[in-house]
């Protein structure tokens, strides 16, 4: 029997249900015999993605022009399954979220590496239309993409800031102040608000911006307002993808910067491209998620937070804040690998940057995206 067929039948009997649950918890293996599943010889390089406005630099990118051969990207609709179709090898190149991508490298033991940001900001906590303050959802449930996600984390420094407190496994109750947090696929959020069956959502768009299309919910805060110009998705790639094939990688790090830059020029027209042919919602919600007039009420407009950013830089300093923040975030899952991760030598163990410096550098430098030229910064996070 092939490794693949054991590593099937492990997922659909032994983990399904964890995978299920978001938390990829005993997959341990998994990662380590992906890495022996497929050849890294000249293959088109496969992307997988999420139907969200995440994934718009991979999805815009001409593919015809780069020289690693990017195949037509195929689409998920869970993170679990994403993850576990890059684990074994069924695609080569996803956006991931970061906290995940932490996850894989060292929860896993996966050969994934990071080889740029995809984009910053773009999400949000909606809410029934009936809840007008944080302390309502005392008692009820919220939904988060997964456990491993920028969501998870910045949500539950949110409710803790105002006095409630997050569980897992167990129902909410009012007179306590707490607040259960279930896992869901993004799809699955906007009717699940409809329904009543959970009070709120975090997540990325465009699902913020059908829900209040549709009058179903109303958008309370944007994550961007708690935690100034985060990375939620990151590039990932397979570390022998930059070990064998260094010009097929410079050439995805190329192709990303450029589809970034273009994003950013011309947001209706990107948002244009982007429904029907990848996004399945609908257009006018795509374009408002890629374009949230400034007049919104934030508590930090000069940090704009409403606006989904399309820059590649991964700051070693988000690194370094996001796994500190881990530590301190409630997950169903294992967490026994945190302990022996220092945040401050993190990033240069995930993150390889080389490629997307030279991506840079040749659209333009950091300036073309706004960024520091000496490409430091500090983080400014608050989740009051």
């Amino acid at each position: 029997m092939s490794t693949s067929s054991i590593t099937r039948r492990g997922l659909l009997c032994g983990c399904a249900g964890l995978v299920a649950a978001g938390g990829l918890a005993g997959l341990a293996d998994l990662g380590r015999a992906a890495a022996r599943q497929r050849g890294t010889g000249g293959e088109r390089l496969r992307i997988g993605y999420l139907p969200i406005t995440d994934a718009a630099p991979l999805l815009v990118a001409d593919r015809s022009a780069a020289a690693a051969d990017l195949a037509e990207p195929v689409l998920f609709r869970s993170w679990a399954a994403l993850a576990e179709a890059f684990l074994t090898r069924q695609v080569d190149i996803v956006h991931l979220l970061m906290p995940m991508a932490v996850q894989l490298r060292f929860g896993l033991g996966a050969p994934a590496r990071v080889l740029g940001w995809n984009h910053t900001n773009g999400s949000a906590l909606t809410v029934a239309p009936g809840i007008t303050e944080l302390g309502q959802l005392a008692g009820t449930q919220v939904a988060i993409p997964f456990w491993w996600s920028i969501h998870n984390i910045v949500i539950q420094q949110l409710l803790r800031a105002n006095g409630l407190r997050p569980v897992i496994r167990g129902a909410a109750a009012r007179s306590a102040g707490t607040v259960e947090l279930v896992v869901m696929s993004p799809s699955d959020m906007v009717p699940a608000l409809a329904n009543g069956s959970i009070s709120a959502f975090t997540v990325a768009d465009p699902f913020n911006a059908v829900a209040e299309l549709r009058g179903v919910g109303r958008i309370h805060r944007f994550l961007g307002d708690l935690w100034r110009d985060h990375a939620c998705c990151a590039l990932v790639v397979h570390q022998d993808l930059l070990d064998r094939r260094p010009a097929a990688a410079q050439a995805v790090a190329d192709a990303i910067v450029a589809a970034q830059l273009r994003i950013g020029a011309d947001r209706p027209a990107a948002a244009k491209q982007l429904a029907g042919a990848y996004l399945p919602q609908p257009l006018p919600a795509i374009t408002k998620a890629l374009t949230y007039p400034d007049a919104l009420p934030v508590r930090h407009p000069d940090w704009q937070p409403q606006r989904i950013g399309f820059q590649p830089f991964p700051f070693p300093s988000f690194t370094t804040a996001l796994v500190a923040a881990m530590h301190d975030t409630v997950v169903d899952g294992d967490t026994r690998f945190l302990a022996a991760l220092d945040p401050d030598r993190v990033h240069d163990a995930l993150v390889d940057d080389r490629f997307v410096r030279a991506a840079l550098a040749r659209a333009g430098g950091p300036a073309a995206f706004g960024l520091p030229d000496r490409l430091t910064r500090i983080e400014e996070i608050d989740p009051s």
